[in-house]
This record gives structure tokens, sequence and C-alpha cells, in this order.
């Protein structure tokens, strides 16, 4: 089992203090990691923390996942590896169907 866990459904109001401060209760915490948007700057409402064991991190699941922390019941499990994304972004990419618009425009014969 991986020491490094996910923890969601953060309120915006905490803090990587916070959540060491949580943590901590359970063991040795290494890594803190609270996740911001990069466009706005605001927390994204999850984040990681690394414990320094995976006892540790055990101890952690057990005793926080579903406990409140700033009026919010965390979810706290072992965090997965990132999934590989193909680079660039979405939405893109030339559509292939048939054109529209036109709307409030009438052919006059």
């Amino acid at each position: 089992m991986s020491n490094k866990l996910f923890v969601g459904n953060l309120s915006f109001e905490t803090t990587e203090n916070d959540l060491q401060d949580a943590f901590a209760a359970h063991g040795t915490v290494t890594e803190t990691n609270l996740m911001m948007d990069r466009m706005s700057g605001r927390p994204r409402g999850f984040g990681f923390v690394t414990m320094s064991t995976a006892e540790e991190a055990q101890k952690a699941i057990a005793a926080l996942n579903g406990a409140q922390l700033d009026g919010r019941a965390l979810t706290v499990n072992v965090a997965k590896p990132r999934e590989e994304r193909a680079p660039g972004g979405g939405g893109g990419g030339r559509r292939e169907y048939g054109g529209g618009g036109g709307a409030g425009r009438r052919e006059r014969y």
C-alpha cells in the first residue's frame, strides 16, 4: 500500500496547515499539497497528504474518512497514480457535421 493519500470534499476555507494538523494526529506527515485552480488561484476542494509509512496512512484513512473538517465530511483514500492525458486542451478539432447558423435570417425569393 502507498503512503500517499487523496483527501476530497475539502472546504474552500481549508488550508495546508489544517490538513497537516488533522493528519499529524495519526502519524508523521511528510507532505501536504492542496490543489489550486490555475486560473483563479482558488482551492479546488481536494488535496494530497503523504504520511511517513503505509501503516500510518492506513490509520489516517480509518480515522479520517468521513470525519468532519471545516464542516465537511472528508473523503480519504489511497491516492491513485495520475492518468496520462493527451497533450493540449480539449474541445478543439474540426467539426464534420453540417453547418448551422442563419438563425433569424430568411431567404427571400
